[in-house]
């Protein structure tokens, strides 16, 4: 529901190793975004933002959810030549993730990646094969939104509207290319978003609000929550 409070999580990075070692048990959960161009309207850190206001929702669900610091970079490749983007490539980023799982060994029951870039998927397979052939145990989920659209469009706008309002620029707000995204793949791996998008979106954030943000968080945590229950039971 708009408005309603959430219990504030266990932060990893507010903790000394003491009171870490009291914990017992954790989940370490790692939210994963990127640093992207998301428009004219959206601010480069969305894709972050939405990753840890997910973690923060799971963590207020199941207390054994430790909550790390947010990774903002991520492997963004195709949004190149758009002002602000930062990358670190797929190879770097499953190296990341793998010296993390790695690091966490021993201290922790197990990982969970919370990723909200679809450009880090490929990463992410890499490192959970990594994690497989260590014998570390790690959950890599991806936020899904029925029905969304591609990118920076009213999916995406609604979150943040629902996070963030006053980074949402609504006066830039534009469509940008609706077609599904079949029809422009080929574009899109060979020349990058920009190929297919001047503006950077692909979708339309006409009819965004608060409360579909809203809605969209909370369907996307119960999802979540399912995997992380059915692989971690409690």
């Amino acid at each position: 529901m708009v408005g309603e409070s959430i219990r504030a999580p266990r932060r990893l990075a507010d903790a000394t190793t003491k009171e870490a070692e009291r914990w017992g048990p954790v989940l370490l959960m790692i939210p994963l975004g990127s640093t992207e161009q998301h428009g004219p309207h959206l601010p480069l850190s969305t894709d972050s933002m939405v990753a840890e206001a997910l973690c923060i929702r799971l963590a207020a669900r199941r207390p054994d959810l430790v909550l790390a610091p947010t990774l903002t970079f991520g492997a963004s490749g195709e949004h190149q030549g758009f002002a602000g983007t930062l990358s670190i490539g797929t190879e770097v980023l499953a190296r990341v993730i793998t010296e993390l799982v790695r690091s966490a060994r021993g201290s922790v029951a197990g990982v969970v990646v919370v990723n909200a870039h679809g450009g880090n998927a490929e990463a992410l397979r890499g490192a959970s094969a990594t994690a497989s052939t260590d014998g570390d145990d790690l959950l890599v989920l991806s936020a899904h939104f029925p029905e969304a659209d591609a990118h920076a469009g009213r999916t995406e706008t609604s979150l943040l509207l629902a996070l963030a309002p006053s980074l949402v620029r609504q006066d830039e707000a534009m469509a940008g290319n609706t077609a599904p995204l079949s029809e422009i793949a080929h574009d899109l791996r060979h020349g990058g978003v920009r190929s297919v998008s001047p503006t950077g979106v692909l979708g339309d954030p006409a009819g965004a609000s608060t409360q579909e943000g809203e809605v969209l968080l909370a369907g996307a945590v119960d999802r979540l929550l399912g995997s992380i229950d059915e692989r971690f039971p409690r």
